[in-house]
Protein backbone atom coordinates (compact mmCIF):
# COMPACT_ATOMS: atom_id res chain seq x y z
CA UNK A 1 0.00 0.00 0.00
CA UNK A 2 1.57 3.33 -0.45
CA UNK A 3 0.99 5.29 2.28
CA UNK A 4 1.01 9.26 2.20
CA UNK A 5 3.18 10.71 5.12
CA UNK A 6 1.16 13.89 4.99
CA UNK A 7 -1.86 12.59 5.25
CA UNK A 8 -0.84 10.87 8.61
CA UNK A 9 0.70 13.94 9.88
CA UNK A 10 -2.73 15.79 9.28
CA UNK A 11 -4.32 12.63 11.52
CA UNK A 12 -2.12 13.23 14.62
CA UNK A 13 -2.74 16.98 14.53
CA UNK A 14 -6.45 17.13 14.32
CA UNK A 15 -6.56 14.10 17.28
CA UNK A 16 -4.19 16.43 19.25
CA UNK A 17 -5.53 19.76 18.68
CA UNK A 18 -9.24 18.59 18.72
CA UNK A 19 -11.18 20.17 15.99
CA UNK A 20 -10.62 20.71 12.28
CA UNK A 21 -10.09 24.39 12.26
CA UNK A 22 -7.40 23.98 15.41
CA UNK A 23 -5.32 21.61 13.50
CA UNK A 24 -5.63 24.05 10.23
CA UNK A 25 -4.28 26.72 12.28
CA UNK A 26 -1.60 24.27 13.81
CA UNK A 27 -0.40 23.04 10.07
CA UNK A 28 -0.44 26.11 8.17
CA UNK A 29 -3.21 25.10 6.24
CA UNK A 30 -6.89 25.87 5.72
CA UNK A 31 -9.63 23.98 7.41
CA UNK A 32 -11.37 22.38 3.73
CA UNK A 33 -8.09 21.55 3.25
CA UNK A 34 -7.63 19.31 6.17
CA UNK A 35 -10.76 17.96 5.76
CA UNK A 36 -10.28 16.40 2.31
CA UNK A 37 -7.13 15.41 3.77
CA UNK A 38 -8.82 13.45 6.64
CA UNK A 39 -11.28 12.34 4.37
CA UNK A 40 -8.81 10.90 1.57
CA UNK A 41 -7.08 8.81 4.34
CA UNK A 42 -10.34 7.27 5.59
CA UNK A 43 -10.93 6.29 2.05
CA UNK A 44 -7.29 4.84 1.74
CA UNK A 45 -7.61 2.60 4.90
CA UNK A 46 -11.53 1.85 4.23
CA UNK A 47 -11.74 3.06 7.94
CA UNK A 48 -13.88 5.95 9.53
CA UNK A 49 -11.16 7.63 12.01
CA UNK A 50 -13.07 10.79 13.66
CA UNK A 51 -16.98 11.13 15.31
CA UNK A 52 -17.79 14.71 13.93
CA UNK A 53 -19.72 16.45 17.18
CA UNK A 54 -20.69 20.05 16.35
CA UNK A 55 -17.06 21.94 15.44
CA UNK A 56 -15.41 19.46 17.71
CA UNK A 57 -14.03 15.41 16.42
CA UNK A 58 -13.43 12.98 18.40
CA UNK A 59 -11.30 9.65 17.73
CA UNK A 60 -13.30 6.03 16.69
CA UNK A 61 -11.54 3.11 17.62
CA UNK A 62 -10.25 2.72 14.64
CA UNK A 63 -8.61 6.02 14.95
CA UNK A 64 -7.24 5.23 18.82
CA UNK A 65 -5.70 2.22 17.02
CA UNK A 66 -4.32 3.62 14.10
CA UNK A 67 -3.16 6.95 16.50
CA UNK A 68 -0.38 5.36 18.41
CA UNK A 69 1.18 3.92 14.99
CA UNK A 70 1.25 7.34 13.41
CA UNK A 71 2.28 8.91 17.07
CA UNK A 72 5.65 6.04 16.15
CA UNK A 73 6.12 7.45 12.93
CA UNK A 74 6.36 10.93 14.22
CA UNK A 75 8.96 10.15 16.58
CA UNK A 76 10.60 8.62 13.89
CA UNK A 77 10.95 11.55 11.58
CA UNK A 78 11.58 13.43 13.98
CA UNK A 79 14.28 11.48 15.38
CA UNK A 80 15.90 11.77 11.74
CA UNK A 81 15.32 15.36 11.68
CA UNK A 82 17.83 15.35 14.66
CA UNK A 83 19.77 13.09 13.22
CA UNK A 84 20.58 15.12 10.54
CA UNK A 85 20.95 18.19 12.12
CA UNK A 86 23.59 16.90 14.98
CA UNK A 87 25.93 16.60 11.53
CA UNK A 88 26.47 20.10 11.71
CA UNK A 89 29.90 20.61 12.58
CA UNK A 90 29.55 24.42 12.10
CA UNK A 91 29.84 27.04 14.90
CA UNK A 92 27.45 29.16 12.35
CA UNK A 93 23.32 28.94 12.77
CA UNK A 94 20.82 29.56 15.30
CA UNK A 95 20.15 28.05 18.84
CA UNK A 96 16.83 28.34 20.62
CA UNK A 97 17.06 28.41 24.10
CA UNK A 98 13.92 28.10 25.99
CA UNK A 99 14.08 29.56 29.73
CA UNK A 100 11.97 31.20 32.69
CA UNK A 101 10.78 34.45 32.33
CA UNK A 102 12.95 35.13 35.38
CA UNK A 103 16.04 33.74 34.35
CA UNK A 104 15.81 35.05 30.55
CA UNK A 105 15.32 38.37 31.74
CA UNK A 106 17.99 38.87 34.72
CA UNK A 107 20.27 35.72 34.16
CA UNK A 108 20.93 35.05 31.07
CA UNK A 109 21.85 38.28 29.08
CA UNK A 110 25.66 38.81 30.66
CA UNK A 111 25.80 34.87 29.95
CA UNK A 112 24.65 35.26 26.36
CA UNK A 113 27.15 38.65 25.94
CA UNK A 114 30.13 36.63 26.50
CA UNK A 115 28.81 33.74 24.40
CA UNK A 116 28.16 36.19 21.52
CA UNK A 117 31.73 37.48 22.19
CA UNK A 118 32.70 33.94 21.93
CA UNK A 119 31.16 32.37 18.82
CA UNK A 120 30.35 36.13 17.22
CA UNK A 121 28.71 33.91 14.10
CA UNK A 122 26.12 32.25 16.16
CA UNK A 123 22.25 33.38 16.43
CA UNK A 124 20.60 33.28 19.85
CA UNK A 125 16.85 33.09 20.11
CA UNK A 126 15.58 33.07 23.80
CA UNK A 127 11.94 31.97 24.25
CA UNK A 128 10.87 33.60 27.55
CA UNK A 129 8.35 30.73 28.46
CA UNK A 130 7.06 29.88 31.86
CA UNK A 131 6.03 26.28 30.31
CA UNK A 132 7.66 23.37 29.37
CA UNK A 133 8.88 23.34 25.18
CA UNK A 134 8.94 19.78 23.64
CA UNK A 135 12.52 19.59 22.66
CA UNK A 136 11.41 16.18 20.62
CA UNK A 137 9.17 18.64 18.41
CA UNK A 138 12.36 20.45 18.00
CA UNK A 139 10.28 23.64 19.93
CA UNK A 140 13.51 24.35 21.28
CA UNK A 141 17.37 23.26 20.98
CA UNK A 142 18.37 23.29 24.84
CA UNK A 143 15.72 23.91 28.01
CA UNK A 144 16.62 25.51 31.27
CA UNK A 145 14.18 23.86 33.40
CA UNK A 146 13.25 22.71 36.97
CA UNK A 147 13.09 19.02 36.70
CA UNK A 148 15.14 16.48 34.87
CA UNK A 149 13.45 14.88 31.63
CA UNK A 150 12.44 11.58 31.92
CA UNK A 151 12.27 11.11 28.34
CA UNK A 152 15.43 8.17 26.85
CA UNK A 153 16.48 10.79 24.32
CA UNK A 154 16.76 13.69 26.20
CA UNK A 155 19.57 14.31 28.14
CA UNK A 156 19.92 16.61 31.34
CA UNK A 157 22.67 17.83 33.58
CA UNK A 158 22.03 19.56 36.96
CA UNK A 159 24.13 22.76 37.23
CA UNK A 160 22.67 24.51 40.11
CA UNK A 161 20.50 24.92 43.19
CA UNK A 162 18.86 28.55 43.42
CA UNK A 163 18.17 29.31 46.51
CA UNK A 164 14.94 31.35 46.95
CA UNK A 165 13.28 33.50 49.50
CA UNK A 166 10.56 35.80 50.35
CA UNK A 167 11.53 39.49 49.17
CA UNK A 168 8.91 42.93 49.66
CA UNK A 169 9.72 46.89 48.98
CA UNK A 170 9.98 49.10 51.38
CA UNK A 171 6.59 50.24 50.52
CA UNK A 172 4.61 47.06 51.02
CA UNK A 173 6.42 46.72 54.65
CA UNK A 174 5.77 50.37 55.74
CA UNK A 175 2.22 50.00 54.70
CA UNK A 176 1.90 46.36 56.23
CA UNK A 177 4.69 45.80 58.83
CA UNK A 178 6.86 42.63 58.86
CA UNK A 179 5.38 39.07 58.38
CA UNK A 180 6.08 36.74 60.73
CA UNK A 181 6.19 32.82 60.19
CA UNK A 182 3.05 31.83 62.43
CA UNK A 183 1.00 34.82 61.14
CA UNK A 184 0.44 35.71 57.68
CA UNK A 185 -3.43 37.63 58.19
CA UNK A 186 -3.31 40.61 56.66
CA UNK A 187 -0.33 40.27 54.24
CA UNK A 188 -0.56 39.23 50.30
CA UNK A 189 1.81 37.13 48.02
CA UNK A 190 2.62 37.97 44.82
CA UNK A 191 2.17 34.41 42.75
CA UNK A 192 3.68 33.30 39.23
CA UNK A 193 1.72 30.29 39.63
CA UNK A 194 -1.22 29.06 40.66
CA UNK A 195 -2.77 29.53 44.51
CA UNK A 196 -3.16 25.74 44.92
CA UNK A 197 0.39 24.95 43.98
CA UNK A 198 1.89 27.85 45.67
CA UNK A 199 -0.64 26.30 48.77
CA UNK A 200 0.78 22.79 48.16
CA UNK A 201 4.43 24.01 48.29
CA UNK A 202 4.09 26.38 51.84
CA UNK A 203 1.90 24.61 54.15
CA UNK A 204 4.42 21.45 54.67
CA UNK A 205 7.33 23.60 54.94
CA UNK A 206 5.01 24.69 58.20
CA UNK A 207 3.37 28.52 57.00
CA UNK A 208 0.19 29.99 57.83
CA UNK A 209 -1.14 30.36 54.78
CA UNK A 210 -4.70 30.26 52.73
CA UNK A 211 -5.87 31.25 49.35
CA UNK A 212 -6.77 34.69 51.42
CA UNK A 213 -2.93 35.52 51.24
CA UNK A 214 -3.04 34.84 47.26
CA UNK A 215 -5.16 37.73 46.15
CA UNK A 216 -2.57 38.75 43.18
CA UNK A 217 -1.12 36.58 40.44
CA UNK A 218 0.08 36.68 37.06
CA UNK A 219 1.33 33.97 34.35
CA UNK A 220 4.10 36.31 33.64
CA UNK A 221 6.86 36.16 36.09
CA UNK A 222 7.78 39.78 35.44
CA UNK A 223 4.31 41.34 35.69
CA UNK A 224 4.22 39.07 39.00
CA UNK A 225 7.61 40.89 40.20
CA UNK A 226 6.74 44.60 39.31
CA UNK A 227 3.42 44.23 41.38
CA UNK A 228 5.26 43.07 44.08
CA UNK A 229 7.86 45.97 43.28
CA UNK A 230 4.51 48.51 43.40
CA UNK A 231 4.20 47.21 46.81
CA UNK A 232 1.35 45.06 46.09
CA UNK A 233 2.48 41.91 47.96
CA UNK A 234 5.93 39.95 48.63
CA UNK A 235 6.70 37.34 46.50
CA UNK A 236 9.35 34.86 46.52
CA UNK A 237 11.98 35.00 44.36
CA UNK A 238 16.00 33.24 43.80
CA UNK A 239 18.61 35.73 45.61
CA UNK A 240 20.11 36.04 42.54
CA UNK A 241 17.66 37.74 40.70
CA UNK A 242 16.43 39.72 43.41
CA UNK A 243 19.86 41.41 44.49
CA UNK A 244 19.75 42.78 41.17
CA UNK A 245 16.75 44.47 41.78
CA UNK A 246 16.73 47.80 43.33
CA UNK A 247 13.65 48.33 45.93
CA UNK A 248 13.16 44.79 47.52
CA UNK A 249 14.38 43.69 50.74
CA UNK A 250 14.53 39.87 52.35
CA UNK A 251 11.68 39.03 54.98
CA UNK A 252 10.91 36.34 56.79
CA UNK A 253 15.24 35.97 57.43
CA UNK A 254 14.40 33.48 60.75
CA UNK A 255 12.78 30.90 57.71
CA UNK A 256 14.90 28.24 55.77
CA UNK A 257 15.43 29.45 52.20
CA UNK A 258 13.67 27.04 49.91
CA UNK A 259 16.57 25.66 47.26
CA UNK A 260 15.51 24.75 43.74
CA UNK A 261 17.12 22.55 40.95
CA UNK A 262 18.18 24.15 38.10
CA UNK A 263 18.93 21.79 34.98
CA UNK A 264 19.77 22.13 31.64
CA UNK A 265 18.50 19.69 28.97
CA UNK A 266 18.98 18.64 25.27
CA UNK A 267 18.49 15.88 22.85
CA UNK A 268 20.71 13.54 22.81
CA UNK A 269 21.30 13.74 18.95
CA UNK A 270 21.85 17.79 18.87
CA UNK A 271 24.73 17.07 21.32
CA UNK A 272 26.70 16.00 18.30
CA UNK A 273 25.89 18.99 16.88
CA UNK A 274 29.28 21.35 17.83
CA UNK A 275 27.12 24.60 17.36
CA UNK A 276 24.42 22.67 20.23
CA UNK A 277 27.62 21.40 22.32
CA UNK A 278 29.13 24.80 22.41
CA UNK A 279 25.79 26.66 24.02
CA UNK A 280 25.33 23.82 26.15
CA UNK A 281 28.82 23.80 27.67
CA UNK A 282 29.10 27.56 28.12
CA UNK A 283 25.12 27.32 29.84
CA UNK A 284 26.34 25.19 31.89
CA UNK A 285 30.07 26.57 33.20
CA UNK A 286 27.97 29.98 34.12
CA UNK A 287 24.93 28.82 35.48
CA UNK A 288 27.03 26.51 37.86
Amino acid sequence: MSFDWNLAKTLLAVAEEGSLSAAARALGQTQPTVSRQIAALEHSLDVTLFERTGRSVTLTRAGLELLDHVRSMASGANMLSLAASGKSQSIEGKVLITASELMSAYVLPPILSELCRKAPLLKIDVVADNGVRDLMRREADIAIRHTPSDQPNLIARSVREQIMRFYASPTYLENNGEPREDDFSGHQIVSYIEADRMLGYLVPAGLNLTKANFRLSSSSQVAALQMACAGLGMIILPDQIAMSISGLVPVLNTLKAFSVPTWLVAHRELRTSRRIRLVFDHLADNLS
